[in-house]
């Protein structure tokens, strides 16, 4: 049985939905926005599960209060890497929680070639799985 039949990355917030539209997104940063979160936009061609350090797009926008202004950073991010991932954080800078609290992709490559898992036979009968993207085989920049 094929757990993520899409084969889509499935990583963040509706990762499993089809694609938000721009109007979605702005839906999303307002929700954010009132809560008081900071947003910020991130990309990368290398969406390996356990890269979790993605490239940032300008400065996070603590004192930005307009959904506008956001959705303006990803469209120019969109136009400056349209082959990568772009994905947009939201910080929640409160005392006690200063953490990311949402998550979730905004941009993707038209082709997603997906990652494979590699066994390997250890001493004994042990197994070692590695998870690798075929994506990676490229130099950076170069992967999609």
């Amino acid at each position: 049985m094929m757990s993520n039949p899409t084969g889509r990355l499935t990583q963040g917030q509706f990762s499993f939905l089809p694609d938000l539209s721009d109007a979605e997104i702005t839906l999303q940063i307002e929700y954010g926005l009132k809560k008081g979160y900071a947003w910020s936009v991130e990309y990368t061609d290398d969406p390996h599960p356990r890269n979790t350090y993605w490239e940032m797009f300008g400065m996070p926008m603590f004192d930005l209060q307009d959904a506008a202004g956001v959705l303006m950073e990803v469209k120019n991010c969109r136009k400056a890497f349209p082959s990568h991932y772009i994905r947009l954080m939201a910080f929640d800078s409160t005392r006690g929680v200063e953490s990311i609290v949402m998550s979730f992709i905004v941009n993707r490559p038209k082709d997603e070639p997906g990652f494979m898992l590699e066994r390997q036979e250890m001493q004994g009968r042990s197994l070692r799985y590695t998870t690798r993207g075929y994506g990676a085989d490229k130099p950076e920049g170069k992967r999609y």
